[in-house]
């Protein structure tokens, strides 16, 4: 090998006049292509300035074109690349949540494209309001008298205690200072919303009486935040809604229930957003991605004098939803009006039939067996994820990949086209079937193939 030297280096004008870097000023601004050329030759004076020997050949004016090219690729790429998510968690936050179902999906990219009514009453010809596509939607879904949408549960449980109890006590049991991902803690909200925490109870009991004797001349509510991400078991108790919504209105007080995830329809042991609503919450928060299976959203339903407060207040015109979050909920809570929830992708997902993903998981094995793949179908459990239903993993099925070794195949397979994210169990890559797509099969099974060459390559 003939080392490279600094004046081995070609002159810039050189490189850029070499024909693959002229095709390139035809796709791209001829600063960024001047740029990335001169970025290709900086990293060979650096490396050359270090120390480290380099072949001559790799200042080949060619080689750099191609070099500059793949700086520019990033420009033509998606910010966000479409995953294949064989973990089986449902709602997996590092890959984005809910998926939403095709038709809100697309209302979400129609609204995005073009002008809408967000804000403008077609028929009375003037200035309306973005939360009319939604109320009376949610408020119809739910039995809630008024509803309002912002852009997350914590923005909602933010925009509740700062309107309606700023410089004033909020009674909570210890047991429900919960903290979910992100280090989001319910005390740390409560201080900044300018709320005081008064906490009762101790951390596995808290009983009614504990509520009861805290209230105070500076008590404004009593309030109920849902464990979504855990769960208490032995000597504990946990006051009902129905009696605490009782004991609040009796001592004049409001109750608030934080229901965090949100069950439109009967899931696991959650309890319904109508139910709630029914044992006498003045309000409710919840997101509207989650258990719903819609974009991500904050949805606060309850009493209309109370919402009218919060639509009233100047936090909420940082906290409203853009257009394609109201096109893409407006859609999704229209799917569960019709009793079509089964088009909503988390839905479908949390009540599959183990059977059905049995036979599916054996399709896959069949697909993978004709490109020379060696698994086995094996039973697994899944997640509902985004901190919902921690009691209930979900009795699923999927393939379990054999030769090689799992976090090799693993990085190889996230590397690939289309990304594939399983999980490693019991020393083993699985697959589980629950979380994948029908139409993602044959495409997961290439890419397993593709895997496992270049894992074999590499040695």
């Amino acid at each position: 090998m003939v080392a490279l030297r600094l004046r081995d280096l070609p002159a810039l004008h050189r490189v850029l006049g070499h024909p693959a870097v002229q095709a390139l000023l035809t796709e791209h601004p001829q600063a960024l292509v001047h740029e990335a050329v001169r970025e290709a030759l900086g990293g060979l004076r650096r490396r050359i300035a270090q120390g480290e020997e380099i072949d001559q050949g790799q200042a080949d004016p060619a080689l750099l074109a191609e070099r500059a090219h793949a700086a520019l690729a990033w420009l033509r790429r998606p910010a966000l690349r479409g995953v294949i998510n064989a973990t089986g968690v449902v709602v997996h936050t590092n890959l984005g949540r809910a998926p939403l179902a095709p038709s809100a999906a697309q209302a979400a990219g129609d609204a995005a494209g073009r002008y809408v009514d967000l804000e403008f009453d077609l028929d009375a010809g003037r200035r309306g309001s973005r939360q009319d596509h939604l109320e009376p939607l949610l408020c119809r879904l739910t039995g809630a008298e008024a509803a309002l949408v912002v852009n997350n549960n914590a923005a909602a449980v933010f925009l509740v205690l700062a309107a309606l109890a700023r410089g004033r006590e909020v009674i909570l049991s210890r047991g429900e200072l919960v903290e979910i991902g992100g280090s989001f803690r319910i005390p740390d909200v409560m201080a900044e919303s300018g709320a005081v925490l008064r906490e009762v109870g101790t951390t596995n009991r808290t009983h009614l009486r504990d509520y009861v004797q805290a209230v105070g001349p500076e008590t404004v509510a009593f309030l109920r935040v849902h464990p979504s991400n855990f769960r208490q078991i032995g000597f504990t108790h946990r006051v009902t809604g129905e009696d605490l919504a009782q004991a609040a209105h009796a001592a004049g007080l409001l109750f608030l229930e934080d229901l965090g995830s949100g069950a439109l329809l009967p899931l696991g042991d959650e309890p319904t957003v109508r139910e709630v609503l029914e044992s006498g919450a003045d309000l409710l928060t919840m997101s509207g991605d989650k258990l719903v299976g819609g974009p991500q959203a904050g949805i606060i339903l309850g009493r209309r004098a109370l919402v009218e407060r919060l639509r009233q207040a100047p936090l909420y015109r940082a906290l409203r939803p853009d257009k394609m979050t109201v096109a893409a909920l407006a859609e999704t809570i229209r799917l569960y009006l019709r009793g079509e929830e089964a088009a909503v992708p988390v839905y479908a997902m949390l009540t599959a039939d183990p059977e059905g993903l049995r036979r599916r998981a054996q399709s896959l094995r069949r697909r993978l067996s004709r490109l020379g793949v060696k698994t086995a179908v094996v039973p697994l459990y899944g997640r509902a994820g985004g901190g919902a239903l921690p009691e209930s993993p979900l009795p699923s099925y999927g393939v379990a990949l054999q030769g090689g070794s799992p976090d090799a195949l693993h990085h190889r397979l996230r590397l690939g086209e289309p990304p594939v994210v399983g999980r490693i169990e019991d020393d083993r890559l699985v697959l589980d079937v629950r979380t994948v797509f029908p139409a993602q099969e044959e495409p997961l099974a290439q890419a397993v193939a593709d895997a496992l060459a270049a894992v074999a390559r590499e040695g």
